[in-house]
């Protein structure tokens, strides 16, 4: 909670601080080194913290300075180490922070709006927030990297827990898909491409905005908020079809030809181009399949289950061979638990493996699998997939472990990954503890009375 809190001032420390200056009677309340925690910094937080919900854990006007004063240790031991941040990562995180806070926002202009600055001042501020970030991590990451945990100590561990006091993990499973992709019919295709031959024509006609038109009609809903913008992006971060005809571009006042991809239909229109980086607007048509191709895809997707079943072929082969899902079909249809977020989204414990908890299956798998037992084949069913496209699927549950106190032979892995976090924060709050003891440290006599996580803050 504490390394999440951490994130969390990193984070967003500038939100406010335009609106908030006019309005706090500023001081210095720490001092640490040769830095400064002003009293502004803390009610710029406290304030941002309040609007989004958050929880500091405690009085937020001594945990918030105790934490930015502990993040001003591990910056400072960055540059003794000489860590550098690559600009290309800063730049890569602070756009994806942008583009987020567009989406949060509604728009560019409620942002600037909300915060008092304008998106280039909000670009150069954040610039230096994730650069610092990115160096604390870093710092942290040399400290626990040779912490290594053995069985016995994950023995020992599991041993002193009291019996009644044993973590709950809850249910888990193993999943394996098939998805099969209905035809699109041509007509479908025909119009879709029309529809965007006419956007083409409006925006080069000068009747309508690009932006307006995407804001009206795209179907990527989050870009569509911000009149089509994508923010800046590098070739690798855009599937290649896509990004082939953005970095042709060259005249901002000019139109794509039609791009497909697996997402769908685009036309796509430049804004702005900084080296390797490209900012574009784009609009998004997905082609809709008719009820009678999805019936049609259901009664051959239901013959496989047949086969299958009658042992003609296994699971696995067809989901290898037939099936139209490109992130399963490699791993035989293993579906795989990750987390994919450009702002800096944490992962789970289980991010990498093939082990899920049932809400962080999709709905509709979820619905599929529940009630199966292991070796169960569902029936076909329709879904949303990650393209947003409407597929016909079915699932197969590998394995299941239900919910259940924590026991050594089946948690072995969860046990040893809190073993791991224990010694990791034991070693992170060595240092920290080590640092205090060889920092000058002056606290405003006001911000004193707190019960602080490190008791070596105030010296006599």
């Amino acid at each position: 909670m504490k390394q999440f809190l951490f994130l969390c001032i990193a984070a967003v420390a500038s939100l406010l601080s335009a609106q908030a200056q006019d309005n706090i009677i500023d001081e210095v309340i720490w001092v640490i080194g040769d830095d400064a925690v002003l009293r502004s910094d803390v009610e710029n937080m406290r304030l941002q913290m309040q609007m989004e919900g958050q929880q500091t854990g405690g009085d937020p006007y001594c945990v918030i300075p105790e934490q930015m004063a502990i993040q001003k240790l591990y910056i400072h031991q960055a540059k003794l180490d000489s860590i550098n941040i690559p600009e290309s990562k800063v730049f890569q995180y602070v756009e994806a922070r942008i583009n987020y806070s567009i989406g949060r926002a509604g728009s560019k202009e409620k942002l600037e709006e909300y915060t008092g600055q304008s998106i280039n001042a909000l670009r150069e501020e954040w610039r230096q927030m994730v650069r610092e970030q990115e160096m604390m991590k870093e710092v942290q990451q040399n400290l626990v990297k040779s912490v290594k945990v053995t069985p016995a100590e994950v023995r020992t561990f599991y041993n002193r827990i009291p019996k009644d006091s044993l973590p709950f993990i809850p249910t888990t499973v193993d999943v394996e898909i098939i998805t099969f992709e209905p035809v699109v019919s041509l007509d479908e295709t025909d119009d879709i491409k029309r529809r965007l031959r006419e956007y083409t024509e409006q925006v080069t006609s000068g009747q309508r905005e690009f932006s307006t038109l995407a804001r009206l009609y795209s179907e990527d809903a989050e870009s569509a908020k911000r009149g089509g913008e994508l923010g800046f992006q590098g070739k690798g971060s855009l599937v290649p079809e896509f990004a082939a005809v953005a970095f042709d571009l060259n005249d901002p006042k000019r139109v794509s030809r039609i791009v497909e991809t697996e997402y769908g239909y685009h036309i796509i229109q430049l804004i702005e181009k900084r080296g390797d980086r490209i900012n574009v607007r784009h609009i998004l048509l997905r082609p809709k399949v008719s009820k009678e191709e999805i019936a049609t895809t259901t009664l051959r997707m239901d013959s496989l289950r047949n086969d299958i079943v009658a042992g003609k072929f296994t699971f696995e082969e067809s989901a290898f061979y037939l099936s139209h899902d490109k992130e399963t079909r490699n791993n035989k249809g293993l579906m795989v638990n990750g987390i994919a977020n450009p702002n800096y989204q944490q992962e789970t414990e289980r991010t990498g493996t093939s082990r899920f908890e049932m809400q962080e299956l999709p709905a509709e798998v979820a619905k599929a699998v529940y009630g199966l037992n292991i070796g169960d084949i569902s029936q076909p069913f329709t879904m949303i997939n990650s393209k947003q496209k409407e597929v016909v699927a079915m699932v197969k549950l590998k394995s299941r472990i239900d919910g259940h106190k924590a026991s050594l032979s089946e948690d072995y892995q969860e046990l040893k990954s809190m073993v791991e976090g224990q010694k990791r924060m034991e070693v992170l709050n060595q240092w920290v503890d080590k640092k205090v003891s060889e920092t000058y440290i002056r606290i405003n006599d006001n911000w004193k009375n707190c019960d602080f996580q490190i008791k070596g803050w105030i010296r006599e």
